[in-house]
């Protein structure tokens, strides 16, 4: 981890700007192609939300602007952020699951499925401390077009959301709605963008990606 000089930074006067906004978090949703992924992770037996969260927090640890975070009036960027997402348990409640990441995806979704596992069996909406993190959740039953996130705004959380919905056919693709939330005094459009092309990246080279070739 590293402090940014925000005197220096080139960004300064956007982080004033948007830090002084009573709603500084601007997002966009839009759909990503499950074509070449989806086929790749049911033929290897993969669980598709271990394979899937490590898609999307692998792009986003290629992003600086993913990794950083407001703390008071200063900047840190992170050298690896991990993935925090909602599990839902058999009682049909959620409770927060939290993964440490590392690029091997073997050793990812045996983590991974240890803690949904735990979390399953014991839902807790206790939260980890640290800003590390990558807020996740899911809505498998809707093929949304727009989501919006509960966060605290005073002081604002920038902690990056994402929200993925039910994958559907399009021709001969398979498409899931992918929406993504940050703080607009760390990121702009361009790097929302840059997130979703090196995702996009990714899923069309599953084997590659999964370190299953």
């Amino acid at each position: 981890m590293r402090y940014i000089d925000v005197e220096t930074w080139p960004r300064r006067e956007h982080f004033q700007l948007f830090g002084s906004l009573d709603h500084p978090h601007w997002g966009l949703c839009a759909n990503v192609d499950l074509t070449a992924f989806r086929p790749l992770v049911k033929q290897q037996g993969l669980k598709f939300t271990a394979a899937l969260v490590y898609m999307l927090t692998r792009a986003a640890n290629a992003i600086p602007e993913f990794r950083q975070r407001i703390r008071g009036d200063r900047v840190v960027e992170h050298d690896i952020v991990h993935p925090g997402i909602t599990v839902i348990s058999d009682d049909d409640r959620f409770g927060f699951c939290f993964i440490e990441y590392v690029d091997d995806f073997h050793e990812f979704a045996r983590r991974a499925a240890e803690e949904i596992a735990c979390v399953r069996a014991h839902p807790t909406l206790e939260d980890k401390p640290g800003d590390e993190w990558l807020y996740m959740t899911a809505i498998p039953w809707v093929s949304f077009t727009g989501f919006e996130h509960p966060m605290q705004l005073h002081p604002a959380d920038s902690i990056p959301r994402l929200a993925w919905g039910k994958f559907f056919e399009e021709g001969q693709r398979t498409l899931m709605p992918l929406q993504v939330q940050g703080h607009h005094g760390l990121m702009d459009g361009l790097h929302i963008g840059r997130f979703y092309q090196r995702l996009q990246e990714l899923l069309n080279h599953p084997a590659s990606a999964l370190g299953l070739q």
